[in-house]
């Protein structure tokens, strides 16, 4: 089955060519969205083999999601695998989420730190994440472990079905919110998170999980 890696980028140039080098030789094709950069993330990550899609203006993660989705589709990818472009991710645990896809267990894998036995998630962080894991329950009532890890896996059809509408960090929730309006089959699975001052610099703030609940009571009240 062809696997495509989406990978939305927002002034990565110190870590984007990595990235790709790591999945080029992982999945079908890499597929690289660039955010409105002001840098050479985009020209580095074609040097590296990605195809890259370019946004004129920065839209947010969510609206690169969508766009690397939709492209993606159209190029004939059957499993869509979104991978940070900050170099947390390990690309050879790609394996691990398209495989319950392969075997017809799910149509959706979400990535979970917290179900790794040696997760080296730092104290800060992680009471960040849990707050907004536990807010994403009560929104979604989906009880998954990790609602803002953003390597995941689709099949088809799912990627088909869901529809990211929210530009911004809520975009997490809103998907989990659609697979369980779409009833989509799902599981989780471990995935490995390598933190750095670079890669925690630019993560989650609580401050932007305010901003998510934000957003999803806007989006709740404009239904």
């Amino acid at each position: 089955m062809k696997i495509c890696a989406v990978v939305p980028a927002y002034n990565e140039a110190r870590t984007i060519r990595q990235v790709v080098e790591a999945l080029k030789d992982k999945v079908a094709e890499v597929i690289v969205i660039d955010d409105g950069s002001a840098d050479q993330t985009a020209e580095l990550a074609k040097a590296a083999g990605a195809k890259v899609v370019r946004h004129s203006i920065n839209r947010g993660q969510g609206a690169a999601l969508q766009t690397g989705i939709d492209f993606a589709l159209s190029r004939g990818a059957e499993i869509i695998v979104t991978f940070d472009a900050d170099g947390q991710f390990v690309a050879e645990e790609i394996n691990r989420l398209a495989l319950p896809i392969l075997r017809g267990e799910a149509q959706a894998v979400l990535g979970s730190r917290f179900l790794k036995k040696d997760n080296l998630t730092p104290w800060a962080k992680k009471i960040i994440l849990k707050i907004a894991t536990f807010i994403t329950r009560l929104y979604t009532g989906l009880n998954v472990s990790d609602t803002h890890n953003g390597f995941r896996a689709f099949d088809r059809t799912a990627a088909e079905t869901i529809k990211i509408r929210q530009a911004g960090m809520a975009h997490g929730s809103e998907i989990l919110e659609q697979i369980k309006k779409h009833k989509l089959k799902f599981v989780e699975a471990p995935v490995t998170v390598k933190y750095s001052d670079y890669s925690l610099q630019k993560g989650q703030k609580l401050s932007n999980s305010f901003r998510i609940i934000f957003d999803l009571f806007l989006s709740r009240l404009s239904r």
